[in-house]
């Protein structure tokens, strides 16, 4: 089962500014790569691979997730989705059609914060397998409520095609 994971929101919520603790000191020799990275907070990365999924980078950051976010969260390189510039219907999420085209008829989930009812309704009518497209709050970033959820749903696998 593929995991599609977006940074800007899911990862690095966008309502705290109180920083996480990190993995090691930091000097002004050895500035922070990205400003935001405090917010992340390093447990999330042991989390998601315990979920036993194929974690796929969904985000703007593209390869840039691999180089500063994957280090931070303790995972390895992640295969990265490459963003066509294709046409998208009306309210449809930008990112909804390639996500789908990338699963090629596997279950996945999508963690992001813009996902939509549109978007739900689009991949229930044209994706064969089950996808849970799960709307993080991007002010608190996944919390546990959204790993009870997401836990669940992957053991069950068995769910309605698009919750």
């Amino acid at each position: 089962m593929l995991l599609f994971l977006d940074v800007d929101g899911p990862l690095i919520p966008f309502g705290g500014t109180a920083p996480y603790p990190v993995h090691e000191p930091r000097t002004a020799v050895d500035p922070l790569p990205h400003p935001l990275l405090p917010r992340l907070d390093p447990s999330l990365g042991p989390r998601l691979l315990t979920l036993g999924c194929e974690l796929v980078w969904a985000t703007t950051w593209l390869d840039d997730a691999n180089a500063v976010v994957a280090p931070w969260l303790g995972l390895p390189p992640l295969p990265v989705v490459d963003w066509p510039e294709t046409p998208t219907p009306r309210g449809l999420h930008w990112k909804t059609q390639a996500l789908v085209a990338w699963a090629d008829g596997r279950p996945f989930v999508w963690l992001d914060d813009e996902i939509t009812d549109v978007d739900r309704a689009w991949v229930a009518a044209g994706h064969p397998a089950p996808a849970l497209l799960h709307r993080v709050d991007h002010r608190l970033g996944l919390t546990d409520r959204d790993f009870t959820v997401l836990e669940e749903w992957i053991r069950s696998r068995s769910g309605p095609a698009v919750r």
